[in-house]
């Protein structure tokens, strides 16, 4: 005995009959859903103790394409119970409607699959270390796109479209929109250079001599890379700009420089060579400075009111603002051994000589000067 019979044993009408076939689908419907979500949630506890995070994104990312799936799935069929009851146009789109629908979800738990392993790839967590944030970018864009595309042209072929004649539309029309857009397709064009060649990636410093750009980079797209300066505002600049200038990548920098020049009293002649030795074995010592770099002090020219030696380091640290506690501490050791050697530091002076006779006849005006008084 099927459902219809059963029922019909209670007396109900036709109309009470698909009434009551319809709660019994829709109620079914619920119970499976609410089923397969608690199945989820048991899962997810479980598979968050193992070590590899596919298993965690794949799950995470088909909870709700799966309630919506049962869910199309359970009103499909009792519109085509109404449906067989009944000869309302509308009711033909059911089919359409249903492949269309699949279609949109599968493609949505994909997207969302693809953006969770982008995160995961990233991750500080992952204990196989992080993967290029920029690469991992750029596949998941690409995966994005080509999932897009693909989910459109099968949409239009379940809609009766031929995609062959979709195909050669888009051929003759690419020409006509290459030309429109050539701007837009240099930056797109220009993004991809920026992802196989890697002159820089997401997090990193860099900046333009050519340029007003000096900042560090926040997202890469497909038409604008977004640099944030060191104000906090942000700077949109298109991908095909970079095809055409010069830029400097600072965070790939394996040291940072000290180069200073320092001028000494003319009094202290003596002690320049003592005071250069000193401060060169200084350097050589000091745990912050890579002695495996070029390492240079040496007394390097007579100034107009000092005679000056200059010092040529780098520091381990690239970090800013360690480097600029480093040198603070070489420059303050420096004040320290030129003072320990009795010298100092020069600073602008001017002598004036004047001849014999002038400071003579100076003298004399002033003795005269005395005796009016």
């Amino acid at each position: 005995m099927d459902i219809k019979e059963f029922l019909s044993d209670f007396g109900l009408t036709q109309e009470w009959l698909l009434l009551a076939q319809v709660f019994a689908l829709v109620f079914i419907t619920l119970l499976t859903n609410f089923i397969a979500l608690k199945l989820l949630s048991r899962i997810v506890h479980h598979i968050r103790k193992t070590n590899s995070f596919w298993d965690d994104v794949f799950v995470l990312a088909a909870r709700r394409p799966l309630s919506l799936i049962i869910w199309l799935f359970g009103l499909s069929w009792a519109a085509e119970l109404v449906a067989a009851q009944s000869e309302a146009a509308i009711f033909t789109a059911i089919d359409p409607f249903r492949k269309m629908s699949v279609i949109i979800i599968l493609t949505w738990f994909v997207v969302d699959f693809v953006k969770r392993a982008e995160v995961a790839l990233s991750s500080d967590n992952r204990p196989e270390g992080t993967m290029d944030a920029t690469t991992v970018m750029a596949i998941g864009k690409l995966v994005r796109l080509s999932v897009i595309i693909t989910a459109a042209l099968v949409m239009l072929q379940t809609l009766g479209y031929s995609i062959s004649g979709v195909l050669a539309f888009g051929g003759i029309g690419g020409i006509a929109i290459g030309f429109a857009a050539k701007d837009l397709l240099a930056n797109f064009f220009g993004g991809l250079m920026i992802y196989m060649d890697r002159p820089f990636a997401v997090g990193e410093w860099v900046r333009s001599p050519d340029r007003q750009i000096e900042g560090t980079v926040e997202d890469i797209g497909w038409r604008l890379t977004r640099i944030r300066t060191f104000d906090k505002r942000p700077l949109y600049i298109p991908n095909a700009t970079f095809a055409s200038i010069t830029v400097e990548n600072p965070s790939r920098m394996t040291n940072r420089r000290i180069y200073e020049t320092i001028g000494l009293r003319y009094q202290d002649a003596d002690q320049v060579e003592n005071i250069v030795t000193a401060v060169k074995k200084m350097l050589s010592q000091h745990p912050e400075i890579d002695t495996d770099q070029t390492l240079i002090v040496n007394f390097n020219a007579y100034g107009a009111s000092s005679l000056d030696f200059f010092i040529y380091t780098f520091t381990k640290t690239t970090n800013w603002i360690k480097f600029h506690e480093v040198k603070q501490d070489v420059l303050l050791k420096i004040l320290a051994i030129i003072s320990d050697h009795n010298a100092d530091v020069a600073y602008p002076t001017s002598t004036v000589h004047l001849p014999d006779a002038i400071r003579l006849e100076a003298q004399s005006l002033n003795q005269t000067g005395a005796q009016q008084n």
